[in-house]
């Protein structure tokens, strides 16, 4: 019996470290359940979810400040949905718009270096 017991409350406590937490339902105190997310941050995605709900992780990304696709990322992973959705990765032309560095062949060219003067004769 006692056996029966413990393998029931560690199934229970399995199961209640894998609930996901859906950000457009959770209080304050639930959201701060998901690793990584603190009292500031739960602040951030309480104040920007009174705008209305978050439609996916992309909207949730360009409204909070603090999350972005890395983040966005783990808190899925620690059991945070959007609309019950996990997150997924956006396509790379995204990247940019969130400020990711630019590849060499996007970057504006830099201007040539002046010519160095001729040595003044005497």
């Amino acid at each position: 019996m006692l056996r029966f017991l413990i393998a029931t409350l560690l199934a229970a406590f399995a199961f209640a470290a894998q609930a996901s937490v859906d950000v457009n339902k959770a209080s304050q105190a639930e959201l701060e359940t998901i690793k990584g997310i603190g009292p500031a941050l739960s602040t951030k995605i309480l104040d920007a979810r009174k705008a209305g709900e978050f439609k996916s992780w992309t909207d949730m990304v360009d409204r909070v400040g603090g999350i972005g696709p890395g983040n966005a990322a783990r808190f899925s992973q620690a059991g945070l949905t959007v609309g019950s959705a996990s997150y997924s990765a956006p396509p790379a032309g995204n990247a940019a718009k969130r400020g990711a560095a630019t590849s060499p062949a996007t970057t504006p060219a830099t201007k040539p270096a002046p010519a160095a003067k001729p040595a003044a004769k005497d």
